[in-house]
């Protein structure tokens, strides 16, 4: 596991207010530091990536259903720029759907997390994806170990 001696930055691109707070709620009873950003939808969260001077996340949470642009539109257009394609994409979602973790594993997220339906569950499996040493797991992504269901 990696053990991270500064701040870890991270990114949650979801639309639903309760999962926001529930997300942050998770990441405050862990020990790592982090810098948690939220974006409320599709649009900010490109507009964000747009910027010349746009700060990086250690690792982007991306929601599946958002408005204005879709989790999937998303990460197509985050995958499309040459600065963000080692960037680490866990897709967090509700949706179970195969045809959904297809295509997000097709247009390069690194892993798939359908949304715990328990507060334990969802620290267990933000800590596991958080302390992914992501260096040598973008590399050769493995679609047996992309979902992660709790």
């Amino acid at each position: 596991m990696r053990q991270y001696t500064e701040k870890i930055t991270i990114f949650l691109a979801d639309d639903d207010p309760d999962d926001r707070a529930l997300f942050e709620q998770a990441l405050n009873g862990f020990s790592t530091k982090h810098k948690l950003q939220f974006f409320h939808n599709g649009k900010e969260l490109l507009s964000h990536f747009e910027a010349p001077d746009a700060e990086l996340p250690d690792i982007l949470f991306l929601d599946l259903n958002m408005p204005y642009f879709t989790g999937t539109e998303c990460l197509v257009e985050i995958r499309k720029n040459p600065r963000y394609r080692e960037l680490p994409i866990a897709i967090y979602s509700t949706s179970s759907s195969e045809k959904d973790q297809e295509d997000t594993f097709v247009n390069g997220a690194n892993v798939y997390i359908k949304k715990p339906d328990s507060f334990e569950k969802l620290q267990k499996v933000l800590q596991e994806v958080i302390m992914v040493n992501w260096q040598f797991q973008t590399s050769a992504l493995n679609k047996d170990m992309f979902f992660i269901s709790l």
